[in-house]
């Protein structure tokens, strides 16, 4: 067969094992940086890709190129304007964890409505009275609006409407009700999911159109009790006007897996408050997710450089949209 696979971050060894055992010869990096994967890419004819950036001058120091298999949904870390006109295929892994991030999705949720990490500091504290003084609230008959109704969208909503008894309701740009369950009820805006929601959850991309989709407008059509919740893509909320909202009280909270500049500083403002609550965008890293995601991505390696139909085509995608 011959074909060589470029691995820049380590991944779980089931991506791996079936790579090898179909004979592909694998390369793991120790070191992700454009520099590095620039050095070494020119021997490749795959890349299956983690959250490194590849760039134009990556695609192009790989003159053997033929895919990138990103390692989960989101490419926005790979230009895939210079990959289609370098003839380079791209594919991901969008399915592959899903169940993953909306499980963590409403465990912000669950977390935020309890304000559990609030009330475990002060119960570790010896501070038993907070009990008295640290309110939370009940999520039956709450609504939960849902902006993007994707894979990860629709098992958010199922979650939360059979297991909490919420309300859902839902935008997404490319989907009609009939696209959908019935227990999410389309808007045909996303006003009408910020005016309306007590809970209001991201699952959209990282795209030109979607930057600082949450700025400081959409945050004052929100409800004051309302708590936002982002697993999709730190770039997608404008960061400084979040932490002015949740400061003032224009909204009361958030729960947030995602950045917009990551490794996320320490020194993040978001941080100081307590009315945020952060994870290190690891939704999607479970055991399971981390397998599968290494599985998927290997079979679009696969299935490019064997000429088979891919089953998940970034540009094809786009193309239809």
């Amino acid at each position: 067969m011959g074909f060589k696979v470029l691995i820049p971050q380590d991944i779980t060894m089931a991506g791996k094992e079936w790579l090898v055992s179909r004979g592909y010869e694998v390369t793991v990096l120790e070191d992700a940086s454009v520099e590095s994967i620039c050095s070494v890419v020119g021997d490749y004819d795959a890349i299956l890709a983690r959250t490194a950036s590849y760039t134009r001058e990556v695609l192009e120091a790989g003159i053997k190129l033929k895919v990138i298999a990103r390692y989960g949904a989101g490419v926005d870390n790979i230009d895939c304007q210079a990959a289609s006109e370098l003839g380079i295929r791209i594919c991901n892994a969008p399915v592959a964890n899903s169940c993953s991030v909306a499980e963590h999705t409403i465990t912000l949720l669950l977390a935020c409505a309890k304000n559990l990490i609030v009330q475990d500091r002060e119960a570790r504290a010896g501070n038993y009275n907070s009990r008295n003084l640290l309110k939370s609230v009940e999520l039956k008959g709450k609504t939960l609006g849902l902006i993007g109704c994707g894979h990860i969208g629709r098992m958010v909503a199922k979650k939360a409407y059979y297991g909490l008894e919420m309300e859902v309701i839902g935008y997404d740009a490319y989907l009609k009700q009939d696209q959908v369950p019935d227990y999410i009820h389309m808007k045909s805006d996303a006003e009408k999911i910020l005016r309306n929601s007590d809970f209001i959850s991201l699952h959209i991309p990282a795209t030109a159109e979607t930057v600082d989709f949450i700025n400081m407008e959409s945050l004052k059509m929100m409800k004051k009790s309302a708590v936002l919740l982002n697993c999709a893509r730190g770039g997608v909320v404008r960061e400084e006007d979040l932490f002015t909202a949740l400061k003032e009280g224009v909204i009361a909270g958030a729960g947030l897996d995602v950045f917009k500049e990551e490794p996320a500083d320490k020194e993040n403002p978001l941080f100081s408050l307590e009315n945020v609550i952060v994870s290190p965008h690891n939704a999607a890293l479970t055991y399971e997710a981390m397998d599968r995601m290494g599985l998927h991505a290997a079979q679009g390696i696969d299935e490019v450089l064997q000429g088979k139909k891919i089953t998940w085509a970034v540009q094809d995608k786009e193309e239809e949209e």
